[in-house]
């Protein structure tokens, strides 16, 4: 067991808890988000190195890959909202084990699993805020 103060244990899950909350919010908040416009794309400048003819570098792309491409996109996007939802789901459920482990603990002591417990939701709340900035 450690010895922590009392006060100092309650601040920490307070703080805990609110990073939670601000994440499950955030993540609802990405959800409901409209989606950009695709950027415009940049055709590269035929140079003597390209083994297509001149006439062939200002066609137009391929209707199919563009499709593809979009598609592809849109489930990677899809994908990384879903691990961002379950993720941030976690995050909410050990924060609110990490409170009940904390209001059951004696005045002076907490155990190590409740500063393991800490230890995973900071790790799992930077995991989310890494994959949120990903997809901008």
């Amino acid at each position: 067991m450690i010895n922590v103060p009392r006060l100092i244990q309650k601040s920490s899950l307070y703080a805990i808890v609110l990073v939670a909350a601000a994440f499950a919010s955030l993540a609802a908040h990405a959800q409901n988000r409209t989606p950009l416009p695709p950027a415009p794309s940049v055709q590269a400048e035929p140079n003597a190195s390209d083994s297509n003819p001149p006439g062939l570098a200002n066609l137009p792309p391929d209707p199919n890959h563009v499709r593809m491409a979009k598609s592809m996109a849109e489930e990677r996007n899809a994908i990384r909202q879903k691990q961002i939802v379950d993720d941030t789901q976690h995050l909410l459920d050990l924060a609110k084990q990490l409170k009940d482990a904390v209001d059951k603990s004696s005045k002076d002591q907490l155990s190590l699993a409740v500063v393991n417990t800490a230890s995973e939701i900071e790790k799992l709340a930077k995991t989310v805020k890494e994959k949120m900035r990903d997809g901008q």
